[in-house]
């Protein structure tokens, strides 16, 4: 028997970012160039660290699933938010919400994970340099790697189960450009105390842990690159730099919204575009321009692209 949930309500209507018909003309440009960008530069890491030797290393490996995970994060719902911004009438089905919703926890929490693994190699680089290799060895990347997702995949299914028993009776505006529980969970029709209260424990303290968890590992490399030479200690905080300002750029927004997610106020849009689209643009600009490493391996393979043309 078809559940209640879609015997009443069998889409939901999204409200968007703004109902300006001329701002939304200009966010279709200024978004369709933005996740343009995000395809682009997270495809400009997986090619350069795939067909450069020299990044075949452990934080070359996890780098480029941050950069997956962020192409599929930020194309759950930007692709049909810039579409929405040339429609009067911006809906989506119940299981198109629902997955929405399941995809966005499953890739978020795998990303927390995968950011608390690159902290985890950093370490190891840097306090246990002789050891780096042994330690974090092919077998304990892969266990890394599908840990992050496993971890993933239990967070989202962990509430998305509650989901498909919820009725939903009217009404079904979404105050957003895309399905975010928080939101959603407020247009059911019974009492959702409990849940709401699952997802504060799970998504909230999930990400507030994580967030905490790495600035205090974060403190620990920096106490200890404090007593290297002054060469080593240089590149060390070139590069704990750049997974600083990932880690906070990601996590903030997301503490923010889920920590408080049913307060009186509406889950914040701008901070909500932000860790589904800019972040994701973000990171690969971040990987590249402030890592020497990654450009002079942009450098090798154009070099070599130039000099195989040549030779022909």
């Amino acid at each position: 028997m078809e559940s209640a949930n879609h015997s009443v309500v069998s889409e939901f209507i999204l409200l968007g970012l703004s109902k300006s018909q001329n701002l939304q003309i200009l966010f279709f440009v200024g978004f369709s160039v933005v996740y343009a960008g995000i395809v682009l530069g997270n495809l400009l890491i997986l090619v350069t660290v795939t067909f450069d030797s020299h990044l075949h290393t452990p934080m070359y490996f996890l780098l480029i699933n941050l950069s997956c995970i962020d192409m599929i994060l930020a194309s759950f719902a930007t692709p049909k938010m810039i579409m929405d911004f040339l429609r009067k009438q911006k809906t989506i089905s119940w299981w198109g919400c629902y997955s929405q919703m399941f995809f966005m926890h499953l890739l978020g929490g795998t990303e927390m994970m995968l950011l608390v693994a690159m902290a985890i190699d950093r370490y190891v680089a840097i306090c246990k340099p002789l050891h780096y290799m042994t330690i974090m060895s092919p077998r304990v990347l892969v266990g890394l790697l599908l840990s992050s997702y496993a971890v993933g995949f239990v967070h989202s299914s962990s509430q998305m189960a509650f989901m498909l028993h919820l009725p939903f009776c009217g009404p079904s505006v979404v105050d957003s450009f895309f399905c975010d529980l928080p939101l959603v969970i407020k247009l059911a029709c019974e009492d959702t105390y409990l849940l709401q209260l699952l997802v504060i424990a799970d998504s909230g303290l999930l990400s507030l842990i994580c967030f905490l968890l790495l600035l205090v590992s974060y403190v620990v490399i920096i106490y200890s690159v404090r007593h290297r030479a002054a060469g080593g200690s240089a590149k060390a905080f070139s590069t704990l730099s750049a997974h600083i300002t990932v880690v906070t750029l990601f996590f903030a927004p997301c503490v923010f919204i889920y920590v408080w997610p049913f307060s009186r106020y509406s889950v914040d849009k701008i901070l909500s575009v932000f860790y589904t689209i800019f972040t994701p643009l973000l990171n690969p600009i971040i990987y590249t321009l402030r890592n020497q490493e990654v450009k002079a391996a942009i450098k090798r393979i154009r070099t070599r692209h130039i000099n195989s043309k040549h030779t022909l």
